[in-house]
C-alpha cells in the first residue's frame, strides 16, 4: 500500500474562462483513515471528489489515490477504489444478490467465489432477509446500504463516501456508521463527503473545509473545536428579576465572562467544563443567588466552519429525514 492513500497537490478544476471550481488544493489522507470532507453547495467538494475518482480531469496540479495518478493511470485507480456516489445508480429489476454477483464478476473475482463474496457483503450490510427481492422493492436506505456493499466488493484499498446517510432513516444511518467505523478497524480508507456536522464529528479521524474552491481548515474534530474557543457554562438563575451583572462578577475568578442577558442568563468561558460547574453554583450561593440551571456549551464542528468560512453549512443542524 501507498504510504499515503491520498495525496493531492495543487489541485485544480477550471470551467469554461477563468472560473476554478477547485483553485488550487492541497491535502494528505493516510492508510486505513477516515477523512471528513465538508462544504457548501458549490464550494468544490463535489468537483474534487469527481477528480479523485478519474470521472473528470484536473486542469492543473495533480493527485495520487492508493499510489497512482488520477490522470495518468485512471483504471489503476479504479482497481483500488470504492465508489458509492449520493445517487445510486441501480438496476431496479435486479434482486439485491443478483447486483452483488454481478458485480463481483465484473471485478474479475474468480467464479466460486463470487456468491459466498456477495452473500457476505449482503449479510454485512444488513439485507440479508433482502437479497432474493428484486431492488425496486428496496427503501432508500436499503438501496444506500447495497450501493456500499457493491461498493466494497473488491476489498478496496481506498473507498469514496458521496453523503452517504442523505435522507436515511435512523436504523439505516446507525448501520452505515457502524460499517464506516468497521472499514477503518479493518484498515480502509475512508474519504466521508457529508452535509451533516455530527456525522463528520463521530467518523471522521480528520476533517477538511473547503470553501470558494480552497481548503479553509483542516485538522481533526477536536483540534478544530479547540482553535474556536473553550467550552463555556450557561448559568440560568431563578427568582423574579436577579441581577445578572451581580452574578457575573461572583463567578468572574473561575473563567471568562461571555455574555449576560438581563435578568436572566450569565455565561463563561472555563478551561475544564464540567469540573467547573461545582465551585460556580458554591460562589453564586454564597452570593445569594440560586440557579435555576447549569450546562456546559461546548464548541461544534459548526462553530468552526461557521469562524472559517463566515456562514452556517445549509442544514448542518437538520436531522436526516426518513425514507419511506
Amino acid at each position: 500500500m501507498a504510504e499515503r492513500a491520498i495525496e493531492v497537490v495543487g489541485l485544480q478544476r477550471e470551467f469554461g474562462k477563468g472560473f476554478k471550481a477547485v483553485d488550487g488544493i492541497d491535502l494528505a489522507v493516510a492508510p486505513g483513515e477516515v477523512y471528513g470532507f465538508l462544504g457548501p453547495n458549490g464550494a468544490g467538494k463535489t468537483t474534487t471528489v469527481r477528480m479523485l475518482v478519474t470521472l473528470l480531469r484536473p486542469t492543473g496540479g495533480h493527485a495520487l489515490v492508493a499510489g497512482h495518478d488520477v490522470a495518468r493511470e485512471p483504471a489503476e485507480v479504479r482497481r483500488r477504489i470504492g465508489v458509492a456516489l449520493q445517487e445510486a445508480a441501480l438496476d431496479l429489476l435486479m434482486t439485491g444478490r443478483e447486483l452483488m454477483e454481478l458485480q463481483a464478476t465484473l471485478h474479475g473475482i474468480p467464479r466460486k467465489a463470487v456468491a459466498a463474496r456477495a452473500a457476505d457483503l449482503i449479510e454485512r450490510v444488513g439485507l440479508a432477509q433482502a437479497g432474493e427481492r428484486r431492488v425496486g422493492t428496496y427503501s432508500g436506505g436499503m438501496r444506500r446500504r447495497l450501493d456500499l456493499a457493491m461498493a466494497l466488493i473488491h476489498a478496496p484499498e481506498v473507498l469514496f463516501l458521496d453523503e452517504p446517510t442523505t435522507g436515511l432513516d435512523p436504523t439505516s444511518r446507525t448501520t452505515l456508521w457502524d460499517e464506516v467505523r468497521r472499514l477503518r478497524d479493518e484498515g480502509t480508507t475512508v474519504f466521508l463527503t457529508t452535509q451533516y456536522l455530527e456525522e463528520a464529528d463521530q467518523l471522521a479521524d480528520r476533517v477538511g473545509i473547503i470553501d470558494h474552491g480552497r481548503i479553509v481548515a483542516e485538522g481533526t474534530p477536536q483540534a478544530l473545536k479547540a482553535e474556536v474557543g473553550r467550552p463555556h457554562l450557561d448559568i440560568t438563575l431563578a427568582g423574579e428579576g436577579p441581577d445578572a451583572e451581580a452574578a457575573a462578577r461572583a463567578v468572574a475568578p473561575y473563567g471568562e465572562l461571555c455574555a449576560t442577558t438581563p435578568g436572566a442568563h450569565v455565561s463563561l468561558r472555563v478551561a475544564d467544563g464540567a469540573a467547573a460547574m461545582a465551585p460556580v453554583v458554591r460562589a453564586l450561593d454564597d452570593a445569594g443567588f440560586a440557579v435555576e440551571g447549569i450546562e456546559v456549551v461546548r464548541p461544534t464542528l459548526d462553530d468552526v466552519f461557521a469562524e472559517k468560512t463566515g456562514h452556517r453549512l445549509e442544514g448542518a443542524a437538520t436531522a436526516p429525514a426518513a425514507v419511506a
